[in-house]
């Protein structure tokens, strides 16, 4: 790789750093996290990085150290030192988004909390962001007025699934109507792999105030493999319904899949139901919500390598289409 190359974790993103580092074949720059009595922190590079590439990996997801809030405030802190120190051109590589949810007012007065924090990476000086998968495509390239790179996992599920399917018929299914276009592309991606066609499915589903309700299913998924694929697992609420609708509708054998597995709540007992056979997520988020029995259908598959690429790329110019796109 080119010295002028320089890519950062942050602490609380390190072993998915070193992932990233180890396939791009570079090692991580050194920096400085501080902590103050008063719960303030400082970071810094230690490594000069003016006029150089700089990528800073870091996830943006609660975990028992540091929440939501605390890793976003250090994120944009080390971004705006970076920049101070006269960095050639920054890059937010941020494996799991906070906030992306939050991408319109569904009620009067909401907030439009992936506009805002758009606009704090913006304001450090950020010339680009990087992410995986967020909720809604069309929302995260609008919220920003910088270069944004979206990737995709669904060329690993699609290989990953199959194996597994073998020469079983089928099904791909959206746990809602939300999700319908990502799970189209993943038909087509798996379509391709199995080199037979596959049926699609969706559930009709609503949210306010926190209570899912509808049950209405669209698709054929009897006698059929069922692929329920979604972005993220938060409660588990709205794949446990999907699970259960599929199982109803007489699918053979139920698999799923979403980039992030954040297992809140009561997520932990969406994998001892028993009609799941297998649920995959990706290394975004580590699982560190759920113990040992709840982990024994859970595949994890690490995306460090396809970061590593698409860094790769954009410090040589190259072009990202052909990482996400057959």
């Amino acid at each position: 790789m080119s010295t002028d190359l320089c890519l950062f974790a942050l602490n609380a993103s390190r072993e998915f750093g070193q992932r990233v580092a180890s396939a791009l074949g570079t090692p991580l720059a050194r920096h400085e996290e501080r902590e103050f009595e008063d719960g303030e922190h400082k970071s810094r590079p230690l490594d000069s990085v003016r006029g150089r590439d700089v990528y800073v990996v870091h996830s943006l997801h609660g975990d028992p150290q540091q929440s939501v809030n605390d890793k976003l405030v250090r994120l944009l802190l080390f971004l705006g030192a970076l920049r101070d120190a006269s960095a050639g051109r920054i890059t937010a590589v941020i494996p799991y988004l906070c906030y992306a949810r939050k991408d319109r007012r569904s009620k009067p007065r909401d907030p439009v909390s992936t506009r805002y924090v758009a606009g704090l990476l913006e304001s450090v000086g950020a010339n680009c962001v990087v992410t995986l998968d967020v909720h809604n495509l069309a929302a995260y390239e609008n919220a920003f007025r910088i270069r944004t790179e979206h990737l995709e996992a669904k060329k690993l599920f699609a290989e990953f699934f199959r194996s597994l399917a073998g020469d079983d018929p089928v099904a791909v299914v959206s746990p809602d109507v939300g999700g319908v276009k990502r799970a189209e592309a993943f038909r087509e991606t798996l379509e391709r792999r199995l080199g037979r066609a596959a049926t699609r499915a969706f559930m009709e589903k609503s949210r306010s105030e926190g209570v899912v309700s509808g049950d209405a299913f669209v698709g054929d998924v009897a006698g059929r493999t069922a692929i329920v694929i979604d972005d993220l697992i938060s409660s588990g609420t709205t794949l446990r319904r999907a699970i259960a609708a599929c199982r109803a509708q007489g699918a053979r054998r139920i698999l799923a899949a979403a980039s992030h597995g954040l297992f809140t709540a009561k997520a932990a007992d969406l994998l001892t139901e028993p009609a799941l056979e297998q649920l995959v997520v990706t290394d975004t988020v580590p699982p560190f919500r759920l113990d040992a029995a709840a982990r024994a259908k859970l595949r994890i598959i690490s995306v460090a390598p396809l970061f590593a690429e698409a860094i790769r790329r954009m410090h040589a110019g190259g072009s990202l289409v052909e990482l996400t796109h057959d």
